[in-house]
């Protein structure tokens, strides 16, 4: 009795510790906002820095140009940044394929096909300067909301949700 005791017990505290690493993660990442860093170059050669959309509502979307559910929420975001680029809200494209040349041609094709109101700053993970604060992110989508008060309020691995939507809204009206 008691070893079955001892063996259930062994198995419980094992769940809970395998658990604990993921949650701490999330939590790190929400305690630290103000370690957040986005810098290197975007899809036009031009310098990008997080930083300078301070006092802005942000919403970074890491993507990868094969990826059907990244192509549907990118296309979501693309009319939400189009209605509401002038409510101080800007959204940021980390593209995440392993090559640059896979990247650069997914930028040209977006350049080309996409209305100029609809476009917004593209960069791509292999050619940053610095990434920190987002965690390990290696398959996406995986979407970052930072408030205006630079604080990060939502991380989403896969598809942004209804209620993502919502907390972005309402980070809008503060």
């Amino acid at each position: 009795m008691k070893k079955h005791f001892f063996v259930a017990l062994a198995i419980g505290i094992s769940a809970l510790l395998a658990q604990t690493p993921a949650h701490s993660a999330q939590s790190k990442a929400v305690t630290q906002s103000n370690q957040i860093k986005l810098i290197g170059t975007d899809s036009n050669g031009a310098n990008f820095d997080l930083k300078t959309y301070a006092g802005k509502t942000v919403l970074v979307s890491f993507y990868g140009a094969a990826c059907t559910v990244c192509e549907r929420d990118l296309k979501l975001m693309r009319e939400f940044y189009r209605d509401n680029a002038a409510k101080k809200f800007v959204l940021v494209g980390v593209n995440i394929d392993k090559t640059k040349s896979d990247f650069e041609t997914y930028a040209k094709i977006v350049a080309l096909s996409t209305p100029k109101n609809q476009q917004f700053p593209l960069l791509w993970k292999g050619n940053l300067n610095s990434l920190d604060g987002f965690g390990n992110v290696s398959t996406g989508p995986v979407h970052f909301v930072i408030n205006s008060k630079g604080e990060l309020i939502l991380r989403r691995d896969g598809t942004f949700k209804g209620e993502d939507w919502d907390n972005l809204w309402e980070s809008l009206a503060q």
